[in-house]
């Protein structure tokens, strides 16, 4: 995954966890694509103090998704759907009786590891 998009993932999920100038400060730059400068200029200090706490943020981002893995569980879970929902679509064409139940012990299996 690009490393602009994560952040920007990582910012939904635990961007409340930052101080505010942290949040504000990667939201603007990630997600309103403002540049340091002009984040600078609206909130009146240097392009570096805002440099500086959008690392600050970034590292704290990266530390509660290892601690936490929110994200990681997340992507794994949306994996399985998409294997599930590939599995009921083959449904939907012409099968015995006996392949669709196949087909329906895997997606059981499935969801299984979801909960």
């Amino acid at each position: 995954m690009e490393r602009k998009v994560e952040i920007s993932i990582l910012c939904q999920i635990y961007g409340k966890l930052l101080t505010e100038k942290q949040y504000n400060f990667i939201d603007d730059y990630y997600n309103n694509d403002l540049s340091l400068s002009e984040i600078a200029e609206n909130y009146n200090i240097t392009r570096q103090a805002v440099r500086d706490n959008i690392k600050k943020g970034e590292n704290k981002l990266f530390e509660y998704e290892e601690k936490l893995g929110i994200m990681k569980t997340t992507t794994k879970q949306e994996k399985k759907i998409v294997k599930i929902l590939s599995e009921l679509t083959k449904i939907q064409t012409k099968y015995t009786d006996e392949q669709i139940a196949t087909i329906l012990e895997n997606v059981k299996k499935e969801l299984n590891g979801l909960v």
